[in-house]
């Protein structure tokens, strides 16, 4: 299929664009991308292209999609502008904002714990009855406050993929004493202008929202007694095994019971705050954060970051694999390494999600970007689309 791609292109990120185009459905009417790039703070691509909804209708200049994972990198540069305004500190437990939360021995588990996947905190699954319950923002921090960690903190890191949310979201409404959708646009989206950028959105922006279109799901067995897998599932479980994955250990953290009934493209759960999977952004919203820190924490003479701040969120904590997936992600302080099929990246860092979107800056190219899509899986961490967009974006720039 054939599409119109609509936006601003510089000719020097020409070659970009084909490869943003090579991503897009084969299929007609189902789905659509947008993405961002910065350069030099100057915004060198800004494209979408393809359709918005199941309906047909076309992707806009302003449509949003659901991100996942891709919200964490978001949430961690909000809780570091806390830090550089002294309002948070890195390795101050939790519990001295969040008294409750020192229940059940975290009375030493701090942010910077969190942040690098080190607080032994991932196990969803154990922790709640029904995915249905993550609607609820009181309840499930209550429920981060009573959990029982599964080891040390520090002693070994594990991907918090659903619990990172309410961690650092409740951290930050804890030492703000306000809503985090508010502090998230008073310190990030209001000053620098963006044009979707959400943790719950507001019902005036619910139109802006792409569906998510033919998204496969991982469906885990819940019945243990049962005495045989269904041969999908025996697949699954086998390729997860091959690849060093544990499925059972990856289902605790990515999967609470009640998943494959749960969806987060839903109304009520794009407006709900579970800040560690359903932020909604546009893709030049996520670039240009990304953008002003590639740019020692500046951009259009707004100041998100200091530039001591971003060299050390920038920095590599542990490189070891984790208990949750076999790949060591170079944990930063909320971000992980940048991947593309070519070349290296060691000075890249970000946070991509499932389905396909990421948003990424490489200080040392001064490139800032940001891909949405509403279409696919993959893995947790994006899928090939992006690490080959990644890869022409640094050439380009180049």
């Amino acid at each position: 299929m054939t599409y119109t791609i609509h936006g601003h292109i510089d000719p020097k990120f020409r070659a970009v664009v084909d490869v943003f185009a090579e991503q897009l459905p084969a299929a007609p009417r189902m789905g659509g991308a947008a993405l961002t790039v910065y350069h030099r703070q100057q915004k060198v691509l800004d494209i979408w292209a393809g359709v918005a909804n199941k309906e047909g209708n076309a992707w806009q200049a302003d449509s949003m999609s659901i991100s996942y994972s891709t919200t964490k990198g978001i949430l961690s540069t909000l809780a570091h502008m806390l830090v550089d305004r002294g309002i948070l500190q890195y390795d101050l437990p939790i519990a001295h904002y969040w008294p409750e939360f020192a229940q059940q021995g975290k009375h030493s588990i701090s942010l910077r714990h969190v942040l690098t996947h080190e607080a032994g905190l991932y196990h969803i699954r154990s922790m709640i009855q029904d995915a249905h319950e993550m609607l609820d923002w009181p309840h499930m921090l209550e429920v981060m406050a009573q959990a029982r960690p599964l080891h040390a903190a520090g002693a070994r890191n594990g991907y918090h993929a659903l619990t990172f949310g309410w961690l650092v979201g409740g951290l930050i409404e804890k030492a703000t004493h306000a809503p985090l959708s508010e502090t998230l646009a008073q310190l990030i989206t209001q000053p620098l202008k963006l044009d979707g950028c959400f943790i719950g959105v507001p019902d005036s922006e619910l139109a802006r929202c792409t569906d998510i279109i033919g998204a496969a799901r991982y469906k885990p067995r819940t019945n243990t007694s049962k005495p045989r897998t269904p041969l999908p599932q025996q697949l699954i479980d086998k390729s997860l095994r091959w690849s060093g994955f544990n499925p059972d250990t990856t289902t605790e953290a990515l999967l609470p019971r009640g998943m494959n009934k749960f969806y987060l493209d839903e109304a009520r759960s794009l407006q709900a705050c579970i800040p560690g999977a359903n932020g909604v952004f546009t893709a030049r919203s996520l670039a240009k954060v990304y953008a002003a820190l590639a740019n020692d924490g500046e951009i259009d003479g707004v100041r998100l970051l200091s530039p001591a701040r971003v060299k050390e969120i920038s920095r590599v904590y542990n490189r070891q694999r984790g208990d949750v997936f076999p790949m060591p992600m170079h944990w930063r302080l909320g971000y992980h390494r940048v991947f593309t099929t070519w070349p290296q990246t060691p000075h890249a860092f970000g946070h991509f999600g499932y389905g396909g979107s990421g948003a990424w800056a490489d200080p040392s190219r001064e490139l800032g970007v940001g891909y949405i899509v509403n279409t696919g899986s993959g893995s947790p961490f994006a899928d090939f689309r992006l690490w080959r967009i990644n890869t022409a974006v640094i050439k380009a720039a180049g």
